[in-house]
């Protein structure tokens, strides 16, 4: 009996990391940064607020455990992909793209965007620990890639590996117009990512067919050769 009684606070206690953080992530987004208070998030995570502090000793420390824990996982598997690639360098930046879409659609990571974005200036450690754990990291992914495909001749070497963040700006449009313009103008998702990957893959095409998909987007058909103008008549 003792031990059965023991195995569900063991697994509470292991589990209030987690749910401290998801509750933290709702103030903030709720609230914003500054207006979210611990006693607040305790509440909301049914616990304490000593325990709170018990894991995490300040607010700041909350958020940045919040936004790892968010963006962790993503970048585990494509750093994990770089170690050992799996196929072709356009085909890992196609993968990296669709990631970026499905978690500006399907997270509340644009709620976190949009809470740095307004709330930096005032909370500068905020803009900070973001650029650290997402921006700079996700930045040094995408530079990799780039010159592995431009070392195989799949991308020409453009200004993009020198400014690796604009090929992600597309999903931070989609992001933006999922919060903000959605209601207004519907935006099939599927447009959204079929638009991203044409612009970067044309962009980057190795064969100087600029504004043409290096790949097809998916569900798109696959694109046809032209046809060959016919020489014209000479009058006799």
């Amino acid at each position: 009996m003792t031990d059965r009684s023991a195995k569900p606070r063991r697994r509470r206690k292991e589990a209030r990391p987690g749910e401290i953080l998801e509750a933290g992530l709702a103030e903030f987004t709720e609230r914003g940064f500054g207006p979210a208070r611990m006693e607040d998030i305790a509440r909301r995570a049914g616990v304490a607020k000593g325990t709170v502090f018990r894991y995490f000793p300040t607010k700041e420390a909350l958020f940045e455990a919040a936004v790892q824990s968010r963006l962790a996982p993503v970048l585990a598997g494509a750093q994990a992909a770089l170690a050992d690639p799996p196929g072709t360098a356009t085909e890992m930046l196609r993968a990296l793209i669709v990631d970026a879409h499905r978690g500006v659609m399907d997270s509340d990571m644009p709620q976190i965007m949009r809470m740095v974005l307004t709330e930096g200036p005032r909370f500068p450690q905020l803009l900070e620990a973001y650029h650290r754990l997402s921006m700079a990291r996700g930045q040094e992914v995408i530079q990799r890639v780039l010159a592995r495909g431009v070392a195989a001749g799949e991308f020409r070497d453009s200004a993009l590996l020198r400014a690796p963040m604009l090929i992600m700006a597309p999903a931070l449009m989609a992001a933006m117009w999922r919060l903000n313009f959605e209601r207004l103008n519907p935006v099939p998702r599927e447009a959204l990512l079929e638009g991203h990957l044409e612009m970067v893959f044309g962009a980057l095409a190795s064969d100087g067919r600029r504004g043409e998909p290096a790949v097809s987007p998916p569900g798109s058909p696959a694109p046809r050769s032209p046809r060959p103008r016919s020489s014209p008549r000479r009058r006799s």
